[in-house]
């Protein structure tokens, strides 16, 4: 595991994010930092059937993947909707 992360968020990601009100902008937006320091934190779940994570923050869930000491955050959106799954 890398002593440290680089974040890539994807255009749909950082969209979503963009479109966020100002708490919950801070509450994703501090997650994702935090998943720099971990990216694989105990509120962490990998998805069904793929590399992906996701990880809840408030009324939202960040879709994301680690590879080669990158977390790449694929996708931001509401967590009792289904579409942020999907694409994957």
């Amino acid at each position: 595991m890398p002593n440290s992360y680089v974040l890539d968020l994807s255009n749909r990601a950082g969209k979503a994010l963009a479109d966020l009100e100002n708490k919950q902008f801070k509450q994703v937006a501090l997650k994702m930092l935090s998943l720099l320091r971990n990216p694989f934190p105990n509120d962490s779940e990998k998805l069904t059937g793929s590399d992906y994570r996701r990880v809840d923050i408030g009324e939202y869930r960040i879709v994301y993947d680690v590879q080669d000491g990158v977390v790449r955050v694929l996708a931001v959106g509401p967590r009792n909707d289904g579409t942020v799954y999907r694409r994957f």
